[in-house]
């Protein structure tokens, strides 16, 4: 590949700007196309079929993770390279299930950025090596699992804890989460903002020792907040 093709999307237009002129200084990199929130992107992508497209995670209208998944649901090819402001392994775990390709904080090294593209863009998968531990662990977590040293996996661990541990505002963002709702349905549900739920969502993680969208559901089910259908 001689030039790389890349869209940014990011809600906030300084970000883009600053990330467009320093990438474009760089040899064999070309910035084609911007987005602000996960709707237009999924909009311009489709469209457009960049190389790598560098993804937010928090905006307004349709979050990053939600634009993940539709994406690579209408496009699986695409490759998407997570660039956020969040450190947490809720975000970290979700958006490589989501399908995204590598992940990484605004607080890295510009030059680290370049080489996260250069390595997906060859069909590599690049970590923060921060964050990478979080994989470390849940592998450990399902080895232990699978040779019978550990009884109970972190649902079952996180339904001896209950539902006592969640304020009710939490207990109905699960709910809603188990219904297989997306942020935003379950913000408007709520009269709520999508990174007002996403923030709950983190915390509900948090509290629960949960890491995936399908261990809430599986929580919920056994806590009996919502019907196994």
């Amino acid at each position: 590949m001689d030039t790389i093709r890349l869209m940014l999307v990011d809600d906030h237009e300084v970000v883009r700007t600053g990330l467009k002129t320093f990438l474009e200084t760089q040899p064999g990199l070309q910035v084609i196309a911007e987005a602000n929130n996960g709707r237009e992107a999924i909009e311009r992508a489709l469209e457009i079929r960049p190389d790598i497209i560098v993804m937010d995670i928090t905006m307004p209208d349709m979050d990053g993770l939600e634009a993940t998944r539709e994406i690579k649901a209408q496009w699986p090819e695409a490759v998407i390279l997570t660039l956020t402001v969040h450190a947490d392994k809720y975000f970290f775990m979700e958006m490589l299930s989501a399908g995204a390709a590598g992940y990484l904080t605004k607080q890295v090294a510009s030059e680290e950025l370049v080489v996260a593209i250069k390595s997906v863009a060859r069909g590599d998968v690049y970590l923060q090596p921060a964050l990478a531990h979080w994989l470390l662990e849940d592998y450990q977590r399902l080895a232990e699992g699978s040779e019978g040293s550990s009884p109970t996996g972190p649902t079952e661990t996180s339904a001896a804890i209950g539902l006592g541990v969640l304020s009710e505002r939490e207990q109905q963002v699960l709910e809603l989460v188990a219904q297989a709702m997306t942020n935003s349905e379950i913000g408007k549900t709520l009269d709520l903002s999508p990174k007002t739920i996403a923030r709950h969502r983190e915390r509900i993680m948090h509290k629960l020792n949960l890491h995936s969208r399908t261990e809430l559901v599986k929580f919920a089910i056994r806590t009996g907040l919502v019907e196994n259908k």
